[in-house]
């Protein structure tokens, strides 16, 4: 198995083709040069020592060298032994609410930024566990199947936006449904739902999704995020703000953090409802949870342990470096005797 560490450092190879034209250049302008001072046949007589193929040589050891030398850089890597590495953690998935509810700013810098800055810095505190991403208003769509690549979810989650949904409310069934989909592994047995959002409900029978919820043994937390006394909710068009939301009468619209749905999804699911308004205080809730949760090892995997080989290509670009050194643009003494490639000839 093998692997290049710093392939970026291919691009200098670029050199190569720069040092052709420099040559052939070389060779043009000493051809032009010299017959402004006299023909072939004089300049042999008055030079019968240099070697234009000498000189090509010269230029071929040095892209050699050039070459393994940027080979170098790269860093190539190979697998020299295989192991087996078991994984253990807990099944997490964040349900982000992306309605333009969220877009409020009673609590800065807005009610989504805040959750994305929990969901965060609850991913930095884990191990090994898994991670999903669902977001949703009027529908729930998902951002990250469950997955073990943190640095991913991180990813994801910083372009989560009210334009990722195709219709605006707030279908927290919608996402309960969803979540219900996303644990793979029927042999873990803490599998976590935290729910992000303002607590706005505009569908029914919510209770009963958590129901369906506990009943397959998924663990519900809720933080709410937003006052209750409530704010403006901004009117964003590619991603600058260009009013207020108003309503169909034409009154501004105030959205307020409702928190008793966020309480009863919760309770109902065998789970527990966390102020989000301070970040630290909802991530220290949720890790406090996941810490003492048992882990079920649902990942096994076999990695190769890489060792880097920069040190042969070095080796290799110095011994044509000196090679190049040692060659001169002149005729051996051999080679004339032999008449080499007829240059001789009169």
């Amino acid at each position: 198995m093998q692997r290049l560490e710093e392939p970026i450092y291919f691009y200098a190879l670029a050199i190569i083709p720069l040092l052709l034209l420099v040559l052939l250049y070389k060779f043009w302008w000493q051809k032009r040069t010299q017959k402004a001072f006299a023909n072939v046949y004089l300049i042999q007589k008055l030079a019968p020592d240099y070697s234009t193929f000498k000189a090509t040589i010269k230029w071929l050891f040095l892209a050699l060298s050039i070459t393994f030398l940027v080979v170098a850089l790269v860093n190539p890597k190979i697998g020299t032994k295989l192991e087996t590495v078991k994984r253990e953690g807990v099944d997490i998935v964040f349900a982000l609410d992306v309605s333009k509810s969220m877009l409020a700013e009673d609590i800065a810098p807005n009610r989504l930024e805040k959750a994305k800055q929990i969901i965060s810095k609850t991913i930095d505190q884990l191990g090994s566990d898994r991670v999903g991403v669902i977001i949703y208003a009027g529908n729930a769509y998902p951002l990250l199947p469950i997955t073990t690549d943190q640095s991913a979810a991180r990813l994801f989650l910083k372009n989560a936006s009210p334009d990722m949904v195709s219709s605006q409310g707030t279908a927290i069934n919608d996402a309960l449904n969803l979540a219900k989909t996303y644990y793979d592994n029927d042999e873990q047995t803490n599998k976590y739902l935290v729910i992000l959002s303002d607590g706005e409900d505009h569908e029914e029978n919510t209770v009963d999704k958590a129901k369906e919820l506990d009943e397959e043994g998924i663990k519900v937390i809720t933080i709410g995020i937003g006052t209750e006394k409530g704010d403006v909710i901004p009117d964003m068009i590619n991603g600058y703000k260009k009013g207020l939301k108003k309503d169909k009468n034409g009154e501004v619209v105030i959205t307020q953090r409702h928190v008793k749905v966020l309480q009863e999804i919760a309770q109902t699911a065998n789970g527990f409802y966390v102020d989000g308004n301070k970040t630290s205080n909802s991530v220290n809730k949720i890790m406090e949870v996941l810490s003492k949760a048992k882990k079920t090892e649902f990942e096994s995997k076999q990695f190769s342990e890489y060792k880097s080989q920069f040190q042969w290509f070095i080796g290799l670009g110095i011994l044509w470096l000196v090679l190049d050194m040692f060659v001169f643009e002149k005729k051996t003494k051999w080679v004339k005797s032999v008449n080499l490639f007829n240059e001789n000839k009169e």
